[in-house]
């Protein structure tokens, strides 16, 4: 395969012709390992020395560590960068030894480590010189590729949980696989393309983690290791967990709040606000933002249902499915298509306008 790169140089002239025109807001650098590790981190760190230092680019910039370079060079460059990752790759040990046996999970999790100490003591230093230089301010990320490997969603989530309670994760990425090699170590190429909506109910199942108080064991289990493709997986856990329900709008804490289908954060802590004041009704969560053709399965106002419903998961299921409980239209929508660099033809048409 045929591999081009760019200069430090180029990367800072075409980023700021992008900026100064509003094309873009933000920078995002990864590189393949050229030579090696450090040589590799020493053009990335020189590409962003010179956006920041001598062209005053003042957006956001995502830039990838590259395992195995020296640590005074990731040092360098997160303070210069917005936020920095490091890619897992694949979800466990084995599979990386399976299908990237070069790499090895020490080398991944050891920069991830030292960006995490590094932001904990940067935190110390900005508490005594409010004018300290910012070392990764936006916090770090990862990614994992999904579906190239027989790994379940919850052995996935797990990791997932695991990486924000040890290293202090801002953001896990999922990405479904897509094929480009042949190989008798990767899944068999079918007509169904990317395992799309799996990466949907991940980054789902994700977002409960991050904002809900859920735990990866609370959505699944060894008996139930993959997310139910028709609801989303706290509507799936409700469903499963119906002696929890139905929760009194009026009494019910907040954290209960969060684990009602059909309730976000948002809305949780507008109800709790909103109490304070009177006693609310269906009417007021419609106008809070609540979305009732879910929720009203699963709480009371004043010790009422919005309509006679009985409690039983087949009832709930059937009239969730008839009311239209489906996937957003761009994930159903959604398909796998390669794209240079200007051929989104969305792009192409803003393009237009200042040729």
């Amino acid at each position: 395969m045929v591999r081009a790169s760019f200069t430090p140089d180029e990367v800072c002239t075409l980023t700021m012709e992008f900026y100064r025109r509003n094309y873009i807001e933000g920078l995002f650098l990864s590189s393949g390992i050229l030579r090696s590790p450090d040589d590799t981190m020493e053009l990335i760190c020189a590409s962003l020395y010179k956006l920041r230092r001598e062209c005053n680019f003042q957006g956001y910039i995502h830039v990838k560590a590259i395992p195995g370079a020296s640590q005074e060079l990731i040092r360098r460059v997160g303070f210069l960068a917005d936020r920095m990752s490091v890619n897992l790759e694949l979800p466990t040990a084995e599979s990386l030894k399976l299908l990237a046996p070069h790499k090895t999970r020490k080398n991944i999790l050891t920069p991830m480590r030292l960006v995490q100490n590094r932001m904990a003591e940067n935190r110390q230093e900005l508490a005594l010189y409010r004018n300290a230089p910012r070392f990764v301010p936006a916090g770090q990320s990862t990614q994992m590729i999904i579906g190239a490997t027989p790994e379940t969603d919850f052995q996935i989530m797990q990791v997932a949980q695991s990486l924000y309670r040890k290293f202090e994760l801002k953001r896990v990425f999922y990405s479904a696989f897509v094929h480009v090699n042949e190989d008798s170590l990767l899944p068999a190429r079918t007509d169904e393309g990317p395992p799309l909506l799996r990466e949907h109910r991940l980054y789902q199942a994700d977002w409960l983690l991050r904002y809900y108080h859920f735990e990866a064991e609370e959505l699944l289990s060894e008996e139930t290791p993959n997310f139910n493709v028709l609801f989303d997986p706290k509507c799936n856990w409700a469903l499963k967990h119906l002696d929890q329900f139905p929760v009194e709008i009026n009494r019910a804490d907040y954290h209960m709040l969060l684990r009602v289908p059909g309730l976000g954060y948002k809305s949780a802590v507008r109800i709790v606000k909103a109490r304070r004041v009177g006693t609310l009704d269906f009417s007021d969560l419609k106008k809070i933002g609540v979305v009732l053709k879910r929720a009203m399965y699963f709480i009371t106002c004043n010790g009422r249902m919005m309509y006679p419903t009985k409690l039983e998961e087949d009832y709930i299921t059937r009239n969730l499915l008839s009311a239209g409980e489906k996937l957003p239209e761009e994930v159903v929508n959604m398909g796998y298509q390669q794209l240079s660099l200007f051929d989104d033809v969305r792009f192409a048409g803003k393009m237009q306008q200042y040729v």
